[in-house]
């Protein structure tokens, strides 16, 4: 087996996901295209140079339908003998697509792959595509399904996270994300969007809340509460499922939560020989992958069980890793992975993450990996790990080493 190596790794700002975002009137094709033709033009690459582009997706309908990866293809400059292939692995669709595509490479299926992902939440509401195990009772009654926002407040309940606590490191998560804009460490991997004229559109991530205080957050309503506590009741539903707990401490809101934008990314993923090809350097080394299923009612808990996996099948440890990016879907998920591993705060989503930047589901897995890797080349650390929570109960990382 070959190794899998990442020659490049770009992303969108992301955007406000919702009418007066700045990239609402742009489609996901259109941002999906503009990331493959960035990877091209960065690298120097023939339009013929990669086996196959593979996009994670999660809500896979109108625009986003149809293998959008595919259609990203005939959509931008490269060939159309490329073909492509739209994944869902939900919040890690991302990541996944970059997992698969290293893995292929590694099995000698093609030299080099994009991968990556795209969601334009302002466009295709989240949810619009249904959900077997949220609307078919015959599963969500086996599952004891639950909101996900629900899960996240059992993480807060069962593991004993305060309130206090979560909007804590949300305040800090938007301290850092303006800390890394001021100091420029997304200028490396940053594509600005722009429209049919040339003219730029977005290029700084728009959903941060840079002034935000513990003491603002304190005033905002838990969002999760009425659906736990009242109608539909799902509270009762977690409590049938873990009788041990009494209540269930509601924690989150919109200030410590991960936020709904628009946005994309891709990953330029190669073997040795295809870095000699194209005269490409490469940046790292795809050591592992991961993924993993969990407990579909708590839902979130997946990044410990596939970290500890991966660590397991690369025999490694926890003191291996240099920096880590455990994406922000809610605070306790985070509260939860520290407290699990006893992980030192500063190590982790050091540049902030998707409480205060926002959380395009498809892309955002691709976008930590890029994230982890910028920052590993910028403190000069050698070994990163990325990882996320997954609807339905899952998890899902990736190990990279620079080389």
């Amino acid at each position: 087996m070959s190794d899998a190596y990442i020659y490049d790794a770009v992303r969108t700002p992301r955007g406000k996901g919702r009418p007066d975002g700045s990239l609402h009137e742009v489609t996901s094709l259109a941002l999906s295209a503009g990331i493959l033709n960035a990877l091209k033009d960065r690298n120097n690459l023939e339009g013929h140079a990669v086996e196959d582009v593979i996009l994670g997706n999660v809500t896979q309908v109108k625009e986003q339908g149809g293998c959008l990866a595919r259609s990203a293809v005939l959509a931008s400059d490269l060939d159309e003998s490329i073909p492509g292939l739209a994944i869902n692995r939900f919040c890690a669709s991302g990541m996944e697509a970059v997992n698969l595509a290293a893995n292929q490479v590694k099995g000698g299926a093609g030299n080099a792959y994009i991968a990556g992902g795209v969601e334009m939440m302002g466009r295709v509401p989240m949810g619009s595509d249904g959900a077997a195990i949220a609307v078919d009772p015959s599963l969500a009654f086996k599952t004891y399904f639950v909101p996900q926002g629900i899960s996240a407040d059992i993480i807060a309940t069962e593991y004993g996270f305060s309130r206090e606590e979560a909007d804590a490191l949300a305040v800090e998560s938007q301290r850092r994300a303006a800390e890394a804009w001021a100091d420029n460490r997304f200028a490396k991997s940053i594509v600005p969007v722009k429209d049919q004229n040339g003219l730029t559109i977005l290029d700084r991530d728009e959903y941060m809340r840079p002034g935000t205080t513990v003491e603002d957050l304190s005033k905002l309503k838990a969002s999760f509460k009425d659906m736990g506590e009242v109608m539909p009741g799902f509270d009762k539903v977690a409590m049938l499922k873990y009788p041990h707990l009494d209540h269930i401490n509601h924690i989150h809101h919109a200030g410590n939560s991960s936020g709904i934008v628009d946005g994309a990314a891709g990953v330029l993923i190669g073997n040795k020989e295809f870095g000699e090809q194209f005269g490409l350097k490469p940046r790292a080394r795809i050591r592992a992958t991961a993924k993993i299923g969990t407990d579909p009612t708590i839902m979130l808990t997946g990044p410990v069980p596939v970290t500890e996996k991966i660590l397991a099948d690369s025999g490694m440890s926890i003191k291996d890793i240099d920096l880590f990016e455990v994406n922000e879907a809610f605070a306790s998920v985070v509260l939860r992975f520290m407290q699990a591993f006893q992980v030192d705060p500063a190590l982790v989503n050091v540049n902030g993450g998707s409480i205060a930047l926002g959380h395009p589901l498809g892309a955002t897995g691709a976008i930590i990996i890029g994230t982890l890797l910028d920052e590993l080349e910028r403190r000069d650390l050698n070994v990163g790990l990325a990882t996320l929570c997954i609807a339905s109960g899952m998890g899902a990382a990736t190990i990279i080493e620079r080389v």
